[in-house]
């Protein structure tokens, strides 16, 4: 499952590298040119993506459902440790759970990212919210960009325990 969907490009690499995809996007607009996208991105690719309408930053996925729930550089709303929480339900035993949000404030610098005044996943308020008895969790730590002044993603990857 890929959470804010938008136009596709992470459902279409997906679905072309063999997965089943469910894409949730909250604009008619973007799913519906998503959903062109993949049709001309080759054979069999557009029939490997559901796509849904709706919004998992206030929703939840159907428990325990999905391989890999990714939420990437969402703008979130409401708290970090809910999302993560919500989210976290939908992955299966074995599964992952990977998220990335785009820091407000470039460490290096300390001034002002791109993401200034945005609410998205830091690792911080992920590892708070994941559980250790549930999850594993593998990577979460702050990534910055290849040029200095860019964005730094924080990159939060679990795993659920069988």
């Amino acid at each position: 499952m890929t959470r804010a969907a938008g136009t596709g490009p992470g459902a279409i690499w997906l679905a072309a590298s063999g997965w089943q995809v469910t894409a949730v996007g909250f604009s008619a607009t973007a799913l519906g040119y998503g959903r062109s996208r993949a049709g001309a991105a080759g054979a069999g690719i557009a029939e490997r993506i559901e796509r849904v309408a709706g919004d998992l930053g206030t929703g939840s996925p159907p428990p325990g459902r999905f391989d890999l729930v990714s939420c990437l550089c969402v703008h979130v709303a409401g708290s970090v440790a809910g999302l993560v929480r919500r989210l976290g339900r939908g992955v299966a035993p074995g599964g992952t759970l990977l998220l990335a949000g785009h820091r407000p404030v470039d460490p290096a610098a300390g001034a002002p990212a791109p993401a200034a005044g945005q609410v998205q996943v830091s690792a911080g308020e992920a590892l708070e919210a994941v559980d250790s008895r549930e999850r594993q969790v593998v990577v979460a730590e702050d990534r910055p960009g290849a040029a200095a002044g860019t964005v730094v993603d924080a990159v939060v990857r679990a795993v659920r325990c069988s």
